[in-house]
This record gives structure tokens, C-alpha cells and sequence, in this order.
């Protein structure tokens, strides 16, 4: 998954405006108590990145 699908799937599931706000100040357990944008930048796979926030949201497979 490239990062520019992953802020796709970011804006759909939670709006294009929510969706950075969101990245930036909540923190997931499973990328080690990072936000999204931290562990981006730490060179998370965005793939993994995904699957936690899919995990946090608890989104509907279709959207994994």
C-alpha cells in the first residue's frame, strides 16, 4: 500500500478534514504509542499503519 492510498482510505472513513487532525493526535497502542503521522514517519508500512487504525475504528472488512 502506497501512502497516498492510505490517506485515501484515512479520508473516507473519516472525513478529509477529520482525518489529518485525527493522524496527528491519537495515539494506537499497536504502533508501539504512536500516532499515525509518528509512526508514517518512522517508517511504519503504511499497510500496518492502516491495519491498526482499521483495529481502532473498528471498520468493516470491506474497509481493511
Amino acid at each position: 500500500m502506497r501512502h497516498t492510498e492510505f490517506w485515501a482510505r484515512m479520508d473516507d472513513a473519516l472525513g478529509p478534514s477529520y482525518a489529518r487532525s485525527w493522524a496527528s493526535m491519537f495515539v494506537l497502542t499497536d504502533l508501539g504509542g504512536r500516532t499515525v503521522d509518528e509512526a508514517l514517519a518512522a517508517g511504519v508500512p503504511p499497510k500496518e499503519v492502516w491495519a491498526s487504525v482499521w483495529r481502532a475504528l473498528g471498520l468493516p472488512l470491506t474497509k481493511q
